[in-house]
């Protein structure tokens, strides 16, 4: 037996309901199974496992939870105290049907007790899952040869990698053995069932139809989004059927070693503390966030269409503001049409579809901001026409109305100034499409009050996005990151890649798509207009390509004109010889001698002026921390979630080795390029971003340091 602790019971308590002990695990608030609960729990089990008068023993988690694990990696790595699996086995090994009693979530670890009792009885709050094959993990104590062997294999991937069996719907596939309201215990104590021992490790899995197996599987691959641990996890789950369960085990805790050992782990987990994180804002979360029931949406373009979705979603009455009838008839249509398309896609009922769209009111009557308590402007991204706007909004709004601008580089605290109110002024820079994309910059001007920023940070939440501050500079944190990436991506075509073979080198890294087909899709004529707009306060010492200009002039504008970086032949992208020959003219008006690079130079050399930049903008407080630039990288700009974000996969890679990448594409790249000096210190000192950020937590902040 493990070793025991000075009060072994210290964290339960039992009593005796008929024949059945019903011993209530109290460790709040969740009941982590901690070292010394896990003792305790072992202990419990042994006792009354052999004591007369007792036919049934039941687990009850106090705090309307069952079980939970603690931090990944743990709990089955601890040298002194019994794991997840030793728990299992007592409970299999147990002399008395065990019953696990759950109420509210039970995940994982939890799970995997769980599903080595006898009998679980749930009430209509119970839902089960396993959120860890999310952070990288597969699951421990058994429970990929246990859970198929319960409900079948078809079932068991149902499971994997996605929300929780909610209690109805774990009843129906056996997971439950009943579902029942009130009080578990009192139902206990109703004597209705006969407790027999039931154990779920004898033979192999229940031998479903292969073909919905093989649908189950696909489905819950294509969730993981490419991770080992679900693909390891689909696996032993499918082999279940087929393999003894001493094999299933063994190759269960050979999987488990390899995840909790795996890159892919340390990066998901590092994404999910990020999330922690990211809502921590100095000042904001001491400040009471504003009410907002109604909102106006000004521009009922694509943008503010999917604005006005996503509010109208999360219950907000939205007003869609246009410039004339003809346009606001247009914006509504939208409307209803991203609303049709989830009922097309299987994600709204058309009750819930049509009740949403009630939200929705499209108009082109200014007196509509006067009662809104949150106006967002989505209008063109022009200062020419946001300055209009906001001295409209000046006049109009309620006292206490906030007022957010939807752009994606202008500068936020000018916006400000043109209202008598700058404290109630923000950006809200939503993604596109807006009601799909889960990333939302907030954008904390210099005199935005406190409540304010609580407030948008309150609303991204409210409507299911991740909203992560950001400072007044162009482009934010994410445009301006991405500005530095495409560039250098433009010296690397000039100096002899093709654009296939960088967008190729980078999907092969990990990201959704290349800079070049990402450009062809959102139109490279929007870029065109900006540089156009920026000529002439360009620094002349910058490294400036005029290829994607050349393009521009030949009418090579992306997708929408069916040619751009690449020609397209019914959708499908083709290497083009007019690009070819404009980009050899312009090696040639450069005098730049073609070289070749290989899919890991390509890699190596983006990942470095991305970290650059991103230690750039931590340097100058347009960031809070490092986390959240990984954030906005890997849910707004296609960065691989596998490998964290652009500053912890630099962390893993090690600065020094980063530094030297970002000192040899300072080379080519001109001012702008040049090393920034965190990243120099940091390397210098064999230090992480990570470390950085830890001894920066209490006074991360506007130009903290």
């Amino acid at each position: 037996m493990p070793g025991s602790i000075s009060n072994p019971y210290a964290l339960l308590s039992s009593y005796r309901v008929g024949s059945v002990e019903v011993v209530v695990v109290d460790n709040p608030p969740r009941n982590i199974l901690s070292r010394e609960l896990r003792i305790s729990l072992l202990e419990q089990l042994q006792k009354w496992s052999h004591a007369p008068n007792v036919e049934a023993i039941a687990i009850l988690g106090a705090n309307g939870h069952f079980l939970t694990e603690g931090p990944p990696g743990a709990l089955d790595t601890c040298p002194d105290g019994p794991t997840i699996s030793d728990l299992a086995d007592a409970i299999e090994a147990s002399a008395k049907p065990v019953i696990a009693a759950i109420s509210g979530p039970v995940e994982d670890g939890g799970l995997s007790i769980a599903l080595a009792c006898d009998w679980r009885i749930a009430t209509a709050s119970a839902s089960a899952g396993f959120p860890r094959t999310l952070l990288g993990l597969v699951p421990v104590g058994g429970a990929t040869q246990r859970l198929p062997r319960i409900v079948g294999a078809r079932h068991a991937l149902r499971m994997i990698a996605t929300r929780n069996v909610k209690a109805q719907e774990g009843a129906a596939s056996a997971l439950f053995d009943e579902v029942v309201d009130g009080d578990v215990a009192a139902h206990l104590a109703q004597g209705a069932m006969k407790w027999s021992k039931r154990r779920s490790s004898g033979g192999t899995a229940p031998d479903d139809d292969k073909t919905a197996i093989d649908k189950e599987a696909t489905s819950a691959l294509k969730r993981g989004k490419g991770s080992p641990s679900v693909k390891e996890t689909v696996e032993l789950i499918r082999l279940a059927a087929t393999t003894p369960w001493i094999e299933g085990i063994k190759n269960e805790r050979d999987a488990c070693d390899r995840a909790q050992a795996s890159s892919e782990a340390r990066a998901l987990q590092h994404l999910a503390w990020a999330e922690t994180q990211s809502d921590i804002v100095p000042g904001a979360a001491e400040a009471s966030a504003r009410p907002i029931e109604r909102a106006t949406v000004i521009g009922a373009g694509t943008m503010g269409s999917g604005i006005a979705v996503t509010l109208a979603s999360a219950g907000i009455v939205v007003d869609l503001l246009e410039q004339n009838t003809e346009a606001a008839l247009a914006g509504g249509q939208r409307v209803r049409d991203l609303f049709q398309a989830q009922v097309k896609a299987g994600r709204l009922t058309e009750d819930d579809a049509r009740e949403r769209q009630e939200q929705v009111s499209a108009t082109d009557q200014w007196d509509v901001v006067v009662k809104a308590d949150l106006v967002i402007e989505a209008a063109f991204e022009d200062m020419d026409v946001k300055k209009p706007i906001f001295t409209k909004l000046d006049r109009l709004a309620k006292p206490g109305a906030v007022l957010a601008t939807n752009t994606s580089y202008l500068d936020v605290d000018a916006i400000a100034d043109i209202t008598d109110r700058p404290a109630d002024v923000l950006g809200l820079h939503f993604f596109s499409p807006a009601h799909i994309m889960r990333l939302l910059e907030v954008v904390q001007a210099s005199q935005t009050s406190a409540d304010v920023v609580a407030t948008a940070m309150a609303l991204g939440r409210r409507i299911g996005k991740l909203p992560i501050v950001a400072g007044v500079c162009d482009g934010f944190i994410g445009n301006r990151i991405f500005a530095v990436y495409r560039r250098h991506a433009e010296y690397l075509l000039e100096d002899g890649a093709s654009a296939r073979q960088i967008d190729e080198a980078l999907q092969a890294y990990g990201f959704a798509m290349g800079p070049f087909a990402v450009s062809d899709m959102s139109g490279l004529d929007i870029a065109w207009a900006m540089r156009k707009r920026r000529a002439a306060t360009r620094d002349p010492l910058e490294r400036y390509v005029a290829i994607p200009d050349r393009l521009c002039e030949a009418g090579r504008l992306g997708r929408k004109a069916g040619k751009g970086w690449y020609d397209y032949l019914d959708g499908r992208a083709v290497a083009s010889a007019e690009v070819e020959e404009i980009i050899a003219s312009e090696r040639r008006h450069q005098a730049r001698e073609p070289q070749a690079f290989t899919p890991e130079q390509i890699q190596r050399r983006i990942l470095a002026v991305m970290v650059n930049e991103g230690a750039r903008v931590l340097e100058e407080g347009i960031s809070l921390r490092p986390s959240d630039i990984d954030l906005v990288f890997v849910n707004g700009y296609g960065f691989p979630r596998l490998r964290g974000g652009p500053l912890f996969a630099a962390d893993q890679q090690g600065l020094a080795e980063t530094l030297a990448d970002v000192e040899e594409a300072a080379r080519v790249g001109g001012a702008g390029s040049e090393p920034s000096a965190l990243l120099v210190e940091l390397a210098r000192d064999g230090r992480t971003f990570t470390e950085w950020q830890r001894d920066h937590r209490e006074t991360a902040g506007r130009g903290a340091s």
